[in-house]
């Protein structure tokens, strides 16, 4: 064999002996990359409630971090949320909750698109919960743009006289009344407020992995709350 042949062919095995250490390599790699631990998945899934395949999902996408993992479900959820949010909803469940022997009563109207939802384990109980949640939390508004405006700019002037007496300039006032307004809403808005029984979440969190779960729009109506000798508002 000519000694130019000889070298090619040794060129050419070690080419393809790269070749396959690098394709071990990766496949090696991937399936690291991919293994999700069925604890992992659970954890994630009692912190976020989202649905078992969409936790082992967004710990693969996330490559096991759970922060990014929980910030890929909320963007998921709330992707889903966006598509659906154009569809009626106006089947669903009116639930209710009494607390404390009867000195505490509530009632929430959950609407989704259809009776099969309606009637699922799943969604008859978030509406049950979300009922204690009102119960124990007692919120004002579902979501912030049902707060009048003179609400709001009441707020906005006890926020103003605040920062006047504390001698802030006036040029980072909006910034500061921004991120009060944000902790109002937490305090004062159902949807923005830390779910009662997982505080890892919002209680629009558990509504939009509900949708990502479901497939349909579903939304929070309406609530009412009373509590024993209160003062009727007229």
């Amino acid at each position: 064999m000519l000694k130019w042949e000889k070298n090619r062919q040794i060129k050419i095995r070690n080419e393809q002996y790269f070749q396959i250490k690098i394709h071990d390599l990766n496949s090696f790699q991937e399936v690291e990359k991919l293994e999700i631990s069925s604890a992992m998945v659970k954890e994630l899934r009692t912190k976020t409630g989202a649905g078992m395949m969409d936790c082992k999902e967004a710990l693969a996408a996330s490559d096991g971090d759970f922060e990014k993992a929980i910030d890929y479900l909320r963007k998921k959820g709330l992707s889903a949320a966006t598509k659906r949010s154009s569809k009626a909803a106006k089947d669903g469940t009116i639930a209710s909750y009494i607390h404390m022997g009867g000195r505490i009563g509530v009632m929430v109207e959950l609407n989704c698109e259809t009776d099969f939802v309606a009637k699922t384990d799943a969604f008859q109980t978030t509406a049950r919960d979300i009922a204690m949640h009102v119960a124990a939390s007692n919120p004002l508004y579902v979501k912030p743009d049902e707060i009048p405006e003179d609400a709001l700019e009441r707020e906005k002037d006890i926020y103003r006289s605040q920062l006047r007496e504390e001698k802030k300039p006036e040029k980072i006032w909006d910034k500061i009344i921004e991120g009060k307004l944000k902790k109002y809403y937490e305090d004062v808005c159902l949807m923005e407020q830390k779910f009662i029984k997982n505080t890892d979440i919002t209680v629009g969190t558990l509504i939009s992995n509900l949708i990502a779960n479901t497939g349909e729009n579903i939304m929070i109506r309406r609530f009412a709350r009373f509590q024993l000798g209160e003062e009727i508002k007229k």
